[in-house]
């Protein structure tokens, strides 16, 4: 028994109505459900549906029929499926309208279907109905787990986080779909991470339930599961795995290890050595494992500074240490993190300390003066051997030392072994009135440990120096000059150093005081004056007056010194001045020079004149006596008493000077080159050379060069070595030879051997071509 549901007319065509076998509807309560529900009203119009489901395996899946309102059952109706899937997915019942699906399907990949469904009259081959579109849906089955697809997990969370933390939230993905049932609706659980971590099941939020310590576990492994059908039996799932960091906060304070550190230090060290290192240890890492140290009760001499790489407190010496005064030290060090926030104070609150025991080490000092410097005084005029002070310096060992002072390039000083100074030579302050001087102090057991210490001698004032005219005055006065006219002012000057400003007295000699023609009046002011004493004065009959003058300075004891000054009587103007006197005598003055000054100029030019004649005779003499003075003819002659440096050793000078035209010695007769080369190969056998020959040379040179007036003044006369016997082709000097060698035989070199090869062919062959 069929039953179809009839569908109204859609845009005025008439619809295919589907129509579902009874027994199938009854099978398959879901579909049944699903017919009924889906057949919904859609703008004044009904949509056809069909519900097929997934991966159902059943071969030719009956999903309905297609049935036309015109069909009474003629089989000549023919059913037509066109669209997506028609012929390969779902095929139709050409007489029957019956549709099947021939393959699974799968939702996921494809989850709805439309076709087109026509009748055909088979009899004429035209459509009885227009074509009508239906859709067909595959319903969705639980085949798919979940998935996590953001894997893998990985989350950093601080240390001792509390409870309740968000650490990190993981999501799952159900392909399923959502709307059917609680095939997509999922449930998150922990499979391991208890009792640190916790997840939320419907959220994946994933909390910390337990406070941890990251220096007793850093990293941990969560494992996470997803069920979907709400955790139903039935329910598919899936796995993903977290890994949960935990980071460093700083809940460790710095630790000492050791509660004493023994260092040592040498008394020689200078200020700012290293002198050891001491280590504190953090569990914490990076910044909150910075450090810094210090020394407690803020010491004095030693320091501690942080190394940033290593994390180590250096001991530092901050001034230096001496063995005699304190032998070992004993500090307290401690140590803080240098980064703390304010919620971990509590883990902060007392620092690490440890004690720090440096000895020291004894060392040879250098002496030691009591003083940083001595300063001394000593009048001027002491007598040789005057105590000058006494410097003082001891060893600062133990053992301690002798010492021996020594002073540095002095020449008025001296000291003695028990540092006392003295002078050498009288001191004179004008000359010099500081000396400073090095003292050295030396060990006697130990020389290389010296030191030196400055001495300051100042030299005290005494008056040795009586005052004197500051200048030189040149002082006239006119023949017709009245009594009491001031002609003359004069100041003194004092080489002496006085402690109140100088002060000096004039007067004249007593004996002068009452004949004579001029007096002085003090002007206590370090100046006089010179007044005339008398009216009128002659030019002829005293041309010039000469007084002496006292001065007497205020020192103690004082000293006076008696100066005279020159006075010319001098022929005035009508006006009385004396200018006239004084641009006369400069005239004069200048006159002088200028005549001594041209005396002197001629006389230079005279003598340079005779010397420049003397040369031009000289030169002419020398290119008539040497005309071979303008050749390049140099001569040397070697003697070869050892190997020697060879040409280095010898110095090249003109034999032409010491040639004569007028003496000549004469020439040999060359022997046989046979019989030469025999008395020469004899010579070689000689101890050594006889140099009387060149002895004799030389002394007639000289005494020719010192009885020949014209001679040149620039002969050299420089003695050589000889040559040496040893060579059996001679000596190929020209010394010898007076006249031209051009007559001379040079064919016996040929049988010297293959040595005189070159010297064969240069003179043979070219001796014969010049013949």
């Amino acid at each position: 028994m069929n039953c179809c549901l009839l569908l109204p007319f859609m845009f005025g065509i008439p619809l295919i109505r589907p129509c579902f076998t009874a027994t199938e509807i009854s099978t398959t309560d879901e579909v049944k459900h699903l017919v009924g529900s889906h057949f919904r009203v859609k703008r004044g119009w009904m949509w056809n549906q069909f519900f097929v489901p997934e991966e159902m395996n059943k071969t030719n899946y009956h999903i309905g029929q297609l049935r036309s309102d015109l069909d009474n059952g003629n089989n000549s109706f023919q059913y037509k499926l066109l669209g997506a899937g028609a012929g390969s997915i779902f095929v139709i019942d050409e007489r029957t309208g019956d549709i099947y699906a021939v393959q699974k399907l799968d939702r996921e990949e494809r989850s709805l279907y439309t076709l087109r469904a026509q009748v055909i009259d088979g009899t004429t081959g035209r459509a009885v109905e227009p074509e009508s579109e239906f859709v067909i849906r595959v319903s969705d089955i639980n085949d798919n787990e979940p998935k996590f697809l953001d894997e893998p997990y990985e989350a950093i969370v601080p240390e001792m986080s509390p409870e309740g933390t968000l650490v990190i939230q993981v999501t799952a993905n159900d392909a399923d779909d959502p709307s059917s049932g609680n095939n997509a609706r999922l449930l998150y659980s922990l499979l391991q991470g208890q009792p640190y971590f916790s997840i939320e099941p419907t959220t994946g939020v994933i909390r910390i339930s337990s406070k941890m310590d990251r220096e007793l576990q850093d990293e941990y492994w969560v494992i996470i599961q997803a069920k979907d059908m709400i955790g139903l039996p039935g329910a598919l799932s899936g796995t993903t795995s977290v890994l949960i960091k935990l980071s460093d906060v700083n809940d460790n304070k710095p630790i000492f290890k050791e509660r004493l550190y023994r260092l040592t230090v040498s008394e020689s060290a200078p200020a700012g050595t290293s002198i050891g290192k001491i280590m504190a240890y953090d569990n914490d890492i990076g910044e909150n494992a910075e450090m810094d140290y210090s020394i407690e009760d803020d010491s004095q001499t030693f320091d501690i500074i942080t190394n940033n790489e290593t994390q180590e407190g250096i001991v530092i010496l901050k001034k230096k240490v001496d063995f005699e005064h304190q032998n070992q030290y004993r500090v307290r060090a401690n140590v803080k993190n240098r980064h703390v926030d304010e919620k971990l104070m509590e883990y902060h609150v007392e620092a690490s300390t440890t004690f720090i025991r440096v000895q020291v080490e004894d060392e040879d000092e250098p002496p030691v003066f009591l003083l940083p410097y001595y300063l001394f005084e000593i009048f001027e005029e002491s007598p040789h051997g005057s105590f000058v002070g006494m410097v003082s310096a001891i060893d600062p060992d133990q053992r301690k030392s002798p010492i021996r002072y020594s002073m540095t390039r002095s020449k008025v000083f001296s000291i003695d072994d028990n540092g006392t100074i003295i002078t050498t030579n009288p001191l004179d302050r004008e000359i010099s009135a500081w000396y400073n001087l090095s003292i050295i102090a030396t060990e006697k057991y130990n020389v290389q440990q010296i030191s030196a210490v400055p001495v300051y001698v100042l030299v005290l004032n005494v008056n040795d120096h009586a005052p004197e005219f500051s200048e030189y005055y040149d002082t006239y006065v006119c023949e017709n000059a009245g009594s009491g006219q001031v002609i003359q002012t004069i100041s003194a000057v004092d080489r002496d150093e006085s402690i109140e400003d100088h002060h000096f007295y004039f007067n004249l000699p007593v004996e002068d005081t009452k004949n004579s023609s001029f007096i002085i009046i003090d002007n206590e002011d370090n100046t006089a004056v010179i007044l005339t004493n008398r009216t009128g004065f002659s030019l002829e009959e005293e041309p010039v007056f000469y007084i002496s003058v006292l001065i007497a300075d205020n020192g103690i004891p004082s000293l006076t010194s008696t100066n005279t000054l020159t006075i010319h009587i001098c022929d005035c103007d009508d006006y009385g001045s004396t200018h006239t006197c004084r641009n006369k005598d400069l005239t004069l003055a200048m006159g002088f020079r200028t005549e001594v000054i041209l005396a002197i100029l001629i006389s230079i030019m005279i003598i340079c004149g005779f010397v420049f004649l003397i040369l031009g005779l000289k030169q002419r003499r020398k290119q008539t006596l040497f005309p071979e003075k303008g050749e390049d003819f140099r001569e040397n002659i070697f003697r070869y008493d050892d190997e020697g440096g060879g040409e280095e050793d010898t110095e090249a000078f003109d034999i032409a000077e010491l040639r004569s035209s007028t003496i000549m010695r004469e020439r040999k007769t060359r022997k046989t080159a046979t019989a030469e080369i025999r008395s020469l190969y004899r010579q070689s056998l000689q101890v050594g050379p006889d140099s009387a020959i060149f002895r004799k040379f030389i002394l007639e040179k000289l005494e020719e060069a010192n009885t020949d007036p014209c001679a040149p003044p620039f002969d050299s006369l420089q003695t050589y070595a000889f040559e040496g016997t040893g060579s059996l082709a001679g000596s190929l000097s020209s010394l010898g030879s007076a006249v031209s060698d051009q007559d001379e035989n040079y064919d016996y070199l040929n049988e010297l051997g293959p040595r005189f090869k070159r010297l064969a062919c240069m003179f043979g062959s070219a001796m014969r071509s010049n013949n």
